[in-house]
């Protein structure tokens, strides 16, 4: 008597759910080659954290997840290279950096914007009127409504959490 397939296996979800996600991910992005890569990379974070599922409609409902993940960090970084790309536009044709140095400005840029994007709204907002703007705490501390104390906490949290990415960063280029 041949068993039920485990809705567990990778293989399998790959076999049975990888044409499934690539089309809905096609359909998101519009595009078969991102589509197609997306895809490959909603399996491999599967394969780097296994899941276990009690059937396949939960199976399904993660992959559906982790899809609409996989497309919101995709678009996070396409806006993040296009922003960067405005900037290279704009300057001097014999000051623009090498391939492989705006690569690695890219990466960066989205790191940051991925760890803002984790801190609480107020610890963002607070570090961005800090850093893009110039704003002393108690300026910032009236625009958000909130006393010069608390933004003190908040910059303290953002900066830890720089120095976490500047760590993971060093890390990387070793």
């Amino acid at each position: 008597m041949p068993q039920s397939p485990d809705p567990s296996d990778v293989g399998w979800l790959y076999q049975e759910h990888h044409g499934w996600v690539r089309a809905w991910l096609h359909k998101k992005l519009g595009n078969t080659s991102d589509a197609a890569e997306l895809a490959h990379d909603v399996f491999v974070r599967l394969l780097v954290k296994p899941r276990a599922f009690n059937s396949e409609g939960h199976a399904r409902a993660y992959l559906s997840a982790i899809s609409r993940h996989v497309c919101v960090d995709f678009w996070r970084r396409q806006r993040v290279e296009r922003a960067w790309l405005e900037v290279l536009a704009s300057r001097p044709e014999h000051c623009m950096p090498s391939e492989e140095h705006r690569a690695m400005v890219v990466e960066a840029l989205q790191q940051v914007q991925a760890m803002l994007e984790r801190l609480p709204r107020n610890v963002a907002e607070a570090f961005m009127l800090a850093q893009l703007q110039g704003l002393s705490y108690q300026a910032i501390a009236e625009h958000l409504g909130v006393s010069a104390r608390t933004v003190t906490h908040y910059m303290s949290q953002a900066m830890f959490q720089c120095l976490l990415l500047e760590a993971e960063l060093d890390e990387a280029l070793r």
